[in-house]
């Protein structure tokens, strides 16, 4: 399995060419060119995300944010799956979400929760697509974002932009 930049899992495949690296690189910059540029707004809809993840090296330092002690946050919180990945065990919503929609965790939240919805695997997959492969239509590839949301407005307002001038510099 090949894992890109320490943390993006590529299923399927066993290792990046550099070529595959270098418009990685592309998707990459065009998905945190949003996270720049649009702050979150605290809505609490990606909070209901299912599979949100959690790095081992973050395990310690979100259970001491939450207040409760690491085997008690390890056992009740946190799930193993197959591949060694760990995820929250109860995500609809997050176990972390207030009755405010408030993240409880928010200065100790995971990467992934920093990341999303703008340098996630699944949109970055999408924009790589789109970089790579001229038939492809960002706009369909990125159909499954709700279209309530803040973020994906912005992201739906340019998007199509952004790849045709990513391309350009291949």
């Amino acid at each position: 399995m090949a894992v890109y930049r320490g943390k993006y899992i590529l299923q399927g495949l066993k290792e990046i060419t550099p070529e595959m690296e270098k418009d990685l690189d592309l998707a990459y910059d065009i998905c945190m060119s949003y996270k720049d540029g649009f702050p979150c707004e605290m809505c609490g809809r990606c909070c209901y995300q299912s599979n949100i993840a959690v790095r081992p090296e973050e395990v310690d330092r979100i259970a001491h944010s939450a207040g409760i002690p690491l085997h008690d946050f390890i056992t009740k919180y946190i799930v193993r799956t197959s591949d060694g990945r760990m995820l929250f065990r109860r995500t609809y919503p997050c176990a972390f979400l207030d009755k405010e929609n408030r993240c409880r965790i928010w200065k100790d939240r995971p990467e992934v929760c920093r990341d999303f919805p703008y340098a996630v695997s699944m949109f970055m997959s999408r924009v790589y697509i789109a970089l790579t492969n001229e038939s492809a239509d960002i706009m369909e590839l990125i159909d499954y974002m709700d279209d309530s949301w803040p973020c994906t407005k912005v992201i739906r307002s340019n998007i199509s932009e952004k790849i045709l001038e990513a391309r350009s510099t291949r």
